[in-house]
């Protein structure tokens, strides 16, 4: 016999993160591991760091060009991100 009261236990985990505020932090870490995953192999051998606070990627890149052509692109990149991710995590983000 089912109970009728059963939840899914990714809700429940869900709910357990966001009353302890551990979302946030989990969300920014999936940005950081999305980084190579949505701009590939090649850009990510040119990052040399990566960081979000206050809801901004932080991005060190070794090359200069590849810097000034990820800038045209941020919004694009940004929105990739958040979407791989499920959640709006990064408002922003900086090239260095």
């Amino acid at each position: 016999m089912r109970k009728r009261n059963t939840e899914l236990l990714r809700d429940v985990i869900t709910q357990v993160l966001k009353q302890n505020k551990l979302d946030k932090p989990l969300n920014e870490k999936h940005i950081i591991d999305a980084w190579p995953v949505v701009l590939g192999h090649n850009i990510n051998q040119y990052t040399s760091a990566l960081e979000v606070r206050q809801r901004v990627l932080y991005v060190t890149l070794t090359s200069s060009v590849l810097r000034h052509d990820l800038f045209l692109s941020k919004d694009q990149i940004m929105n990739s991100l958040n979407k791989h991710v499920g959640a709006e995590v990064i408002k922003n983000i900086v090239f260095k």
